[in-house]
């Protein structure tokens, strides 16, 4: 069975309500991570988290605006990289790296792959690429985080045929096994961004669901409680958003998989190096 190890690579901050409806206006830290998923065909990356990379690239421009409305904490100790071989990894043993979406806080360390082969949706790919400018900041997307290369190492989650998940995930039906192996079934997250997915990992102690943005708190999939409607300003349809929250509602109802998001915190979160 598979193995999840939780890295957290950075911070942002933002105020409680913006991402759950009458929380009040306290500020919250919302850790970003990245997890290694090592299985019996290889390891697997999921998402970056920041980078330094994010900095610079929010630097100069309109990038400037989400760097300003997206206040980030990131230190050198926190670098993935370093972090993977603490680990005992390095960069390159990495099978496939395997991005849920492409707002800049999940895909900002990509540079740090090289040499790593990529995957994700490709209606999700075909929604950033080309987009530059203001129209980039509206998806939360800066272009200069992608690796010059690309396009020759990037392959489609679409191209591995969806299967039968297990009636336990109910009300997921429908996955698509890209390990190869049964152990990281991907699927679709609709509502957060284009071509958003998570990823059903199995572990011996059961299934967990890495949910990635469909919420950013645990108390939107427990207790079906939204974000500001402000938020949708960036976050991609509303409708398929609820779709999918309720999806989550069920299943964590269910008791049947572990949830995971990226952001989880908590309102008085305090930093803390090392702290997954």
């Amino acid at each position: 069975m598979a193995s999840i190890t939780t890295f957290r690579v950075g911070h942002c901050t933002h105020p409680s309500c913006m991402v759950l409806k009458g929380s009040g206006l306290a500020s919250r830290c919302f850790p970003s991570r990245a997890y290694l998923i090592e299985t019996r065909a290889g390891l697997y990356l999921w998402d970056t988290g920041y980078a330094e990379h994010f900095r610079a690239a929010t630097a100069k421009g309109v990038y400037r605006l989400y760097a300003w409305v997206t206040p980030i904490s990131f230190d050198a100790h926190e670098s993935l990289p370093g972090q993977l071989r603490a680990h005992g990894v390095s960069p390159n043993d990495i099978h496939t790296l395997l991005l849920s979406h492409f707002h800049a806080d999940h895909i900002a360390g990509l540079r740090d792959f090289p040499a790593v082969r990529l995957m994700c949706s490709q209606v999700g790919w075909d929604a950033v690429r080309g987009l530059s400018g203001f129209a980039a900041v509206r998806q939360a997307f800066v272009p200069e985080l992608l690796p010059d290369d690309i396009a020759d190492r990037l392959g489609f989650v679409e191209s591995v045929a969806e299967t039968a998940l297990p009636a336990a995930l109910h009300p997921f039906t429908l996955g698509r096994d890209v390990s190869g192996t049964g152990e990281i079934y991907i699927v679709a997250l609709p509502g957060h961004a284009v071509g958003h997915i998570g990823a059903f990992v199995l572990q011996d102690n059961g299934w967990t669901l890495l949910a990635s943005d469909a919420a950013w708190v645990p108390e939107s999939f427990q207790q079906l409680r939204g974000p500001s409607e402000l938020s949708f300003l960036i976050q991609h349809q509303r409708a398929p958003y609820y779709a999918t929250l309720r999806r989550l509602h069920q299943l964590h109802q269910s008791g049947n998989a572990q949830i995971r998001i990226t952001h989880e915190g908590t309102p008085d979160y305090v930093a803390v190096a090392g702290h997954p």
